[in-house]
């Protein structure tokens, strides 16, 4: 795994949404160890303590829990993990729509540039 932080927000608030993001994309399978919080720690070079308030984030939302001293592990709840998917996707459509609209874009440009994209990605120029 790559860590990069920035200073706009807490530490482990992005590794917290680092994580989620793994979990709800399949890198961490339904019912998967996750690497314990000194692991993560030593791969992050952060603080035990920040990993461990990650961590507990993830386990509040239902995505994570503690099975005694065996660790953390990825949730099989299968139901809650397709609704985090879903609440994840919809932010981000969200907050992309609010930059295009920013722009000026009406919904038929988007469309239709996204239509373009499409096709030069695929190789149908």
């Amino acid at each position: 795994m790559t860590w990069q932080f920035n200073s706009s927000e807490p530490v482990f608030i992005q590794l917290a949404k680092k994580l989620r993001v793994e979990i709800l994309t399949g890198t961490y399978g339904s019912g998967e160890q996750i690497p314990p919080v000194r692991q993560i720690a030593f791969e992050a070079s952060i603080n035990p303590n920040t990993v461990q308030r990650a961590l507990l984030l993830l386990e509040d939302e239902g995505l994570l829990c503690t099975r005694g001293t065996a660790g953390r592990f990825v949730t099989e709840d299968g139901t809650l993990l397709a609704q985090a998917r879903e609440k994840m996707q919809r932010a981000e459509v969200r907050s992309f729509l609010k930059k295009t609209q920013e722009l000026g874009m009406t919904a038929e440009e988007l469309f239709k540039i996204i239509e373009q994209i499409e096709k030069e990605d695929n190789g149908d120029e």
